[in-house]
């Protein structure tokens, strides 16, 4: 059983906890501040309740450059867990016989790890409040099989490979794999903020932590300072490491925060497309200059990114059709030549409301204002209205709630069009997926409800995913100081208007962030741009992705004609289907990979 965590304990002190247990473990539940949590060393979990070490070893080797270790006993050898951490591993060890499942209230931070009780058979696995770190289960031949990447589960004998529909369906509309059972039939993912047990043939899952916004009325030089305050702890928890560290610097303002107060970075690392516009190295050397941070940066050529794709799908385990996940792998790729270890700036927009979208409320509010009806009567109209009518899409979009309207930051092919473009459509739908989310949102309001369901939904499946597969496929350890329980704690008591507004997100933490380096900036910036939407329309990359939908597997789960279609009507202009032919063929270039 191999396990990924790391735990910096403190006490109110600051006394390394080690030293505390000596004395009374107890004690633990009457600290302030009892725990707080980093990174130290990536490693994987992999194994089942079987005892075959063959077995165990091919999974291992399978998820190799997550470099695994061995197992840890406690004292008396009655419970093991295998981890890689800054502290000794009897803590951990520790810390579940003190206090059992509520151990997960005392730490924090990125984490996965897996107990077993040699005693009883019992297992007791968790997984980090954000999902920072994966963790994967399923039932096969009535043994519990777990890892950390689901490329570990093609090893277990008992393991037969079957796509679930259900998977490809929901994909198509969020970009990334949203359900809890994974795009293989039978294998699961062990949701954010929640654990398992596992006694006697029987699975229980909990949740055992719940991020909830509760703004308060508070003036915006308080949160500023809070925000600030708690950024510079947390960067500072994480950058401690026994060898050189570095950061991923995209040129935007969060990753820009974390560089420009960590006082231990050595590097920082930038990457950036060789196509006119799609550059913003300048920035990140910018900024690493004005801290005398030495920038280590690379231009990835259009033939590198095409060349790459395969292997990055492999990497996923699951498709995840981000384009930006290319930039994330060269990025951790450069890093992972000198350091490592790197923080980086994810969580940020989820937390602080940093995305453009976030201010679709304001945007629509004259029109939200009016009674439903009326507002339902002016969407109807405008569906009459010519497909290029200025307009028009605005007054659909007023014309519906934000439960009807938003499903995360991406919403590639709406519930018609992926029936159109499916062999066999199941049938689920989006509202199914969000509802219990938005039940739980269901008193905040819309902006928030829409970060509420990010953090649950896109943070996870999307940018915390590709972070984490990225680094591991080069064997890079990340480090993501926002994804803090103490930082969501502030985030989640700012009033609205200091998170959106009309000009942008962001607001409190832009001026927090803004205290600490000088925006040389002149321009928006354009997070990780890739210009896929010319590439498209390239002769070579259109007769690349043309020869993708032909394949022979590719009609059993699609109708190809509407494929041809699509990606026709693109490359003539006629249509922007860049963000709906990349999902497809992304998700041909995994089936590819696993199955093929």
């Amino acid at each position: 059983m191999l396990v990924n965590t790391v735990v910096f304990i403190e006490n109110e002190n600051d006394e390394p906890i080690e030293s505390v247990f000596h004395h009374n473990i107890k004690s633990l539940l009457s600290m302030k501040n009892a725990v707080s949590t980093g990174v130290y060393k990536m490693n994987g979990i992999c194994g089942y309740t079987g005892n075959d070490e063959k077995i165990i070893e091919k999974m291992a080797e399978r998820i190799a450059h997550r470099e695994p270790r061995g197992r840890v006993y406690n004292a008396d050898g009655t419970l093991s867990v295998e981890l890689d951490c800054e502290i000794k591993e009897e803590t951990l060890l520790q810390l579940f016989e003190a206090h059992g499942e509520k151990m997960l209230d005392l730490i924090s931070g990125s984490f996965a790890f897996l107990i077993y009780n040699h005693e009883t058979g019992e297992i007791f696995a968790a997984r980090d409040c954000f999902g920072i770190k994966p963790l994967y289960y399923g039932i096969f031949g009535g043994e519990l099989v777990y890892a950390s990447e689901i490329k570990a589960f093609l090893e277990y004998p008992n393991f037969v490979k079957e796509i679930n529909h259900e998977a490809l369906e929901s994909y198509l509309s969020f970009q990334y794999s949203v359900l809890d059972e994974t795009f293989f039939k039978g294998i699961f993912k062990l949701p954010a903020a929640h654990f398992l047990k596992y006694s006697n043939g029987e699975l229980k899952i909990e949740r055992y932590w719940q991020a909830m916004f509760s703004a308060e009325n508070l003036p915006l030089e308080k949160i500023v300072d809070e925000i600030d305050e708690s950024v510079k702890k947390s960067v500072q928890i994480q950058q401690e490491s026994d060898s050189p560290i570095g950061s991923l610097l995209s040129g935007g303002v969060d990753s820009s925060y974390v560089a420009a107060v960590a006082d231990k970075i050595e590097k920082t690392f930038t990457v950036g497309f060789d196509y006119a516009g799609f550059n913003e190295i300048e920035f990140a050397k910018n900024l690493s200059s004005e801290k005398n941070i030495e920038n280590i940066s690379k231009i990835i050529s259009t033939d590198e990114y095409w060349d790459v794709l395969p292997k990055i799908q492999y990497f996923m385990d699951e498709p995840l059709a981000d384009p930006a996940a290319v930039a994330q792998f060269f990025a951790c790729k450069l890093a992972g030549e000198h350091v490592k270890c790197v923080l980086s700036g994810e969580g940020a927009d989820e937390l602080f409301g940093g995305y453009g979208i976030y201010r679709e409320p304001l945007d629509l509010a004259p029109i939200t204002r009016l009674p439903m009806f009326l507002r339902k009567f002016l969407g109807f109209l405008a569906r009459k209205f010519p497909f290029k009518i200025k307009g028009r899409n605005y007054f659909i979009r007023a014309s519906k709630t934000v439960e009807e309207r938003f499903i995360g930051n991406a919403y590639i092919f709406n519930e018609e069009e992926r029936t159109e473009i499916l062999k066999n459509p199941s049938g689920i739908t989006n509202s199914q997926i969000t509802k219990p989310y938005y039940d739980k949102a269901k008193d905040l309001d819309d902006i928030t409800k829409m970060q509420f369901l990010d953090i649950h939904l896109w943070l996870v499946g999307d940018i915390l995913h590709n972070a984490d597969r990225m680094a591991a496929a080069n064997s890079l350890e990340m480090r993501v100081p926002f994804l803090d329980k103490d930082i969501f704690a502030i985030a989640s008591k700012i009033p609205t208007k200091y998170r959106v507004n009309k000009r942008m997100g962001k607001f409190a933490f832009r001026i927090a962030a803004k205290r600490n380096f000088i925006d040389k900036r002149e321009k928006k910036r354009m997070g990780f741009p890739v210009p896929t939407r010319h590439w498209l329309r390239e002769e070579k990359y259109y007769n690349i992705v043309m020869d993708a939908f032909k394949q022979e597997f590719m009609a059993e789960f699609f109708n190809t004609d509407k494929l041809v279609t699509m990606l026709d009507r693109h490359k003539s202009g006629k249509e922007d289907n860049s963000r709906k032919i990349w999902t497809v063929y992304t998700f041909a270039l995994w089936y590819g990979e696993f199955f093929e």
